[in-house]
């Protein structure tokens, strides 16, 4: 009887988090399918929750990147990692980008796509020269503190820890500062996601009460094509990841450690909002920290498996309405690298593809004010599922890093110290 209590009691310690946001997303989902648009009352409990997440996230990735260069010994094995790091992401997106086009090549998308007529947002042109400029850089040090210039601050937070492990001596004040940072925000975080079976339950009752009938009609067949092979992807895929990065042993640790982020990335539709805990899954997954404080923050705004996938479908409808012929070898290879520039461009914040979207149109000439409503309402249907690959393909992405740069058995090592 006491074996059995203890027992019971070890498994509420080490699931209460996870049953408890379970709960309040099961609680939201209810009363969104009850009330429909009546949830919008609740929303703001969404909200407030999603904007402590991302005041806080801004801090937590200057302070994590910053901390964990400036930590390392030597910067050759900085290159080396940033050098495995940019290979498995772009092999991974590749890959769910071509399992996408193998779905749409044996479930063609018909021609019975409606042309929405929904209002469009104001869209600035601008050079190509202009656009990367604002991609990787910002005009003053406080625009850094935006989520809008991620990538920016991402470079910045970079720069910084080179400084860092350049100083020698006299820089280790300023690297203990770091440190010091780092394990503020990360207590900081914990005390923010006490909150989200409230505030997840609260987004996924909006979702469901607003857009829940939306995945019904003329949009349903690529909706179903694309949730079914995203779902595929997750489960076989990121299994065979997590085989090849730690056998058997990594196998069982990713789907023990990846609950808390794939609810996470459900409810808020953010590979930004994933951050903290995907960085708390990877340290319970025994990823070394020099590895998961940087590829964790760096995938969230250029690693998308999901955007990837998302590209494909949208330029597969946009073909569709049009009646123009999708399996041109020409058009899926250009279709291949839109989905690629898709991933890097693409900030981690809700619906943040427009940009994937414009430039997809853009390339194979279709009118905008036709072509754009229809690719936007397919993103936002199917923005909870490529936020979740997004953000657990970050995840699993760590694992295989860390196989390559520390060895087959680093998980074994890890485990036994």
């Amino acid at each position: 009887m006491n074996l059995k209590n203890t027992q019971s009691g070890s498994f509420l310690k080490n699931y209460k988090s996870i049953l408890l946001l379970l709960g309040g997303i099961l609680a939201g989902s209810i009363l969104g399918l009850v009330f429909g648009k009546g949830v919008e009352v609740i929303k703001p409990l969404g909200d407030i929750f999603l904007n402590l997440l991302f005041t806080a996230i801004i801090p937590l990735i200057f302070f994590t990147i910053s901390s964990s260069i400036a930590s390392l010994e030597k910067s050759e094995k900085l290159g080396k990692l940033f050098v495995i790091v940019i290979g498995v992401f772009l092999s991974t997106v590749l890959i769910s980008a071509i399992l996408m086009i193998f779905g749409v090549l044996l479930f063609p998308i018909q021609q019975d796509i409606i042309i929405s007529k929904i209002p469009l947002e104001s869209i600035q042109a601008s050079s190509a020269g202009s656009q990367i400029t604002q991609l990787l850089t910002a005009n003053d040090f406080f625009e850094l503190l935006s989520r809008k210039n991620m990538l920016a601050l991402i470079i910045f937070s970079f720069l910084i820890g080179f400084a860092s492990l350049h100083s020698g001596e006299k820089g280790k004040d300023f690297s203990r500062f770091l440190n010091s940072g780092n394990e503020v925000m990360k207590q900081l975080l914990h005390m923010i996601m006490k909150t989200a079976p409230i505030g997840l339950g609260a987004y996924f009752a909006y979702q469901v009460g607003i857009f829940g009938p939306q995945l019904f009609g003329a949009y349903a067949k690529p909706l179903g094509l694309y949730y079914a092979v995203c779902a595929f992807y997750f489960v076989v895929f990121f299994s065979l990841y997590a085989f090849i990065a730690g056998g058997r042993k990594g196998l069982n640790v990713f789907w023990k450690n990846n609950i808390t982020p794939s609810l996470t990335a459900l409810g808020t539709c953010s590979s930004i909002a994933t951050i903290p805990a995907n960085l708390e899954g990877a340290e319970r997954m025994n990823i070394p920290s020099h590895i998961r404080n940087v590829v964790i923050p760096l995938g969230a705004p250029l690693h998308k498996d999901g955007s990837s996938m998302s590209s494909i479908i949208k330029i597969a409808v946009i073909f569709a309405m049009f009646g123009k012929d999708f399996t041109d070898p020409y058009t899926l290879l250009t279709a291949i690298g839109i989905t690629v520039i898709v991933s890097v461009v693409e900030g981690g914040i809700p619906n943040g593809g427009y940009i994937g979207e414009i430039l997809a149109i853009t390339v194979y000439g279709f009118p905008m004010e036709q072509a754009l409503p229809a690719a936007m309402i397919v993103g936002t249907l199917v923005d909870p599922m490529a936020t979740l690959l997004n953000a657990n393909g970050d995840l699993v992405s760590a694992m295989l890093v860390t196989r390559i740069a520390e060895g087959k058995k680093w998980l074994s090592v890890k485990m036994a110290t």
